[in-house]
């Protein structure tokens, strides 16, 4: 099963690259506005390649602007949310500049941006703020890095700061907390132990990652959408930080409930 999945992933990433991306490239280039519908189709069909099955619970706030806030697990987690949504990405300047990976950011409309240096924070952050203003979920993943999926890291704080300054009179910024979950892996339920495994972090290498989650069976991710919060123009960046950590938080505790599962710090 795991060389059919993996010869379905490279039927799909072949025919986005061969037929879907020039569509996607004339739909950005004469209909901007529909530009998320391949995309949303591209992660669908990885996901189906790849046996995960995403559940969800909630829905997004239409509000904008708004700024998505997630945990962070895996790289397969921009699959899992993208599949079921018109979402953008922030991707760091170098994504753009890898083969075919490259490619597929730009066309689903991920905001480069260069954060190697923090003198170059209040730059992104515009460069945030004119996304949410145009109306774009924009999605952030406050922890800058992932984990093992065993505990939540530590949410950094300025670049909500960019949700506060696309905040206007009547339209306040939304920030939109959802949980990542993977609950499941070929029915069984992760724990401690085996939650490290659909994890991607530390010095992994992508392929032979790829090829385990393929190996290991179908995989069950839930995302779960929290109450949106608003990021007002006073509003202070370290507070909405707190608030959406504590609301993914107990998000991921409810998911995990079922199976046993308990989240560290």
């Amino acid at each position: 099963m795991a060389f059919l999945r993996a010869l379905r992933l490279a039927l799909v990433l072949a025919g986005f690259v061969l037929i879907a991306a020039p569509l996607q490239w004339l739909v950005v280039k004469f209909a901007p506005s529909a530009r998320a519908a391949i995309p949303m189709l591209f992660h669908r069909a990885v996901c189906g390649a790849m046996g995960v099955r995403v559940r969800v619970i909630g829905a997004p706030s239409p509000a904008r602007p708004q700024l998505v806030v997630a945990n962070h697990i895996s790289w397969l987690d921009i699959s899992a949310m993208a599949s079921g949504f018109p979402l953008w990405f922030l991707a760091k300047t170098e994504v753009g500049e890898w083969p075919v990976v490259g490619l597929l950011a730009r066309l689903q409309g991920c905001l480069f941006v260069n954060r190697s240096r923090w003198r170059a924070i209040p730059e992104v952050n515009r460069q945030i703020a004119d996304c949410l203003r145009q109306g774009r979920a924009l999605v952030l993943f406050p922890e800058a890095t992932t984990g093992d999926g065993n505990r939540l890291l530590k949410f950094h704080s300025s670049h909500f700061e960019a949700a506060i300054a696309a905040s206007g009179g009547d339209a306040p910024a939304r920030l939109q907390p959802v949980s990542i979950t993977y609950t499941r892996r070929n029915g069984l339920p992760y724990d401690r132990l085996t939650r490290p495994s659909i994890a991607w972090y530390g010095d992994m290498e992508l392929l032979p990652h790829l090829w385990e989650i393929l190996q290991n069976g179908p995989v069950d991710c839930e995302l779960r959408f929290g109450p949106p919060i608003t990021a007002a123009p006073d509003s202070l960046r370290k507070e909405l930080a707190q608030l959406t950590r504590a609301n993914i938080r107990a998000a991921i505790a409810a998911a995990r409930q079922r199976d046993g599962g308990a989240l560290e710090n």
